[in-house]
């Protein structure tokens, strides 16, 4: 018997084969000259009269054929693409992570959408914000966020001081220069916090994901492993249709 994914390996093929000649015949059976035939032959007055050759056209296109062709495409596909979803309906398989089922008995079509979603998944999460390297956090139970220790700094002021160059003298004043010193004034205690990740955290979260997803392609195998029983629903409805 043929296995499911037998079936899904045909089906786009048949697929575009269907499409391409039904739109031809649909393109066929819209021109008129195609379908149309004469025949006509001509007879002089009297004897002497001139002799022309009679003239024919056949009809190249009769929608009758276009039907019977049309639905001899169609019910291949209207076959395969029902094979396909009545063995789904029966075709499963455990997703099973680390030798513990995770997921019993998991449809192909659902395994398929969860492939979809573990793609955006795994992209979501490699993209997490991950705690600067170059600090060192800790957990803060207050805040629910990660923060760094203290650090202390000086916070310190520019003070004007004067420097005298020359004392003043009977002829001449003082020559005294400005300049400016920093004083410390007080002290920043900075503390940072931080809502994002430890690297180890979205590293442990990222090969989750891609357990699964490993887990969730093994399953679709299997699943598309199922033998299947061909469907023959094309001849009974093109069998009503066309009849």
């Amino acid at each position: 018997m043929p296995k499911l994914n037998q079936i899904i390996a045909v089906e786009k093929g048949v697929k575009s084969k269907a499409l391409q000649e039904l739109t031809q015949a649909h393109q066929d059976v819209q021109k008129p000259a195609l379908l149309a035939g004469i025949s006509r032959t001509y007879q002089p007055k009297d004897e002497e009269g001139e002799q022309l050759p009679p003239e024919s056209t056949r009809v190249q296109i009769k929608a009758e054929d276009a039907l019977r062709a049309t639905a001899s495409t169609l019910t291949r596909l209207f076959d395969v693409t029902a094979t396909k979803d009545w063995a789904n309906r029966s075709a499963v398989a455990d997703v099973v992570v680390d030798g513990t089922v995770l997921l019993p008995q998991v449809p192909v079509p659902y395994l398929l959408f969860l492939e979809k979603q573990l793609t955006d998944l795994h992209t979501f999460v490699r993209k997490l914000p991950v705690l600067d390297a170059s600090e060192s956090w800790s957990l803060d139970p207050s805040t629910d966020a990660w923060k760094t220790d203290a650090v202390r700094t000086i916070r310190t002021k520019k003070v004007p001081r004067n420097h005298v160059k020359a004392e003043a003298t009977e002829k001449h004043p003082a020559q005294v220069e400005v300049y400016y010193e920093d004083v410390a004034v007080g002290y920043w205690t900075t503390v940072k916090f931080s809502g994002a990740l430890p690297a180890r955290r979205v590293n442990e979260l990222l090969d989750r994901v891609e357990k699964l997803q490993q887990s969730v392609k093994f399953a679709r195998e299997e699943a598309n492993n199922t033998e299947v029983t061909d469907q023959r629903i094309g001849d009974a409805v093109f069998g009503y249709l066309f009849r």
